[in-house]
């Protein structure tokens, strides 16, 4: 094989934010943290917002998650006097 050209993969541990579900697997992902696992291996840890536990594709249930809701409602209440119907 070529040298130089290929990626340096390694164990990673990614864990899900939204419920704290870990997975490990090879990759070459930045990391900049790490984790102790289980059966005591120090892996590099990515963390994700969601994986196929909690994205409703893979899940079948449709969560609403609405963090522009408040930004959306502050500018057009912001901005509703100068509107007329």
């Amino acid at each position: 094989m070529k040298e130089g050209i290929h990626p340096n993969y390694r164990e990673v541990c990614f864990v899900d934010l939204s419920n704290g579900f870990k997975f490990v697997t090879r990759s070459c992902a930045p990391t900049r943290e790490s984790t102790k696992m289980d059966d005591g291996r120090e892996l590099p840890l990515y963390k994700l917002e969601t994986t196929s536990e909690t994205h409703p594709f893979y899940t079948g249930t449709q969560k609403s998650v609405d963090s522009l809701g408040g930004r959306v409602e502050k500018f057009r209440n912001k901005f509703k006097v100068g509107i007329k119907k």
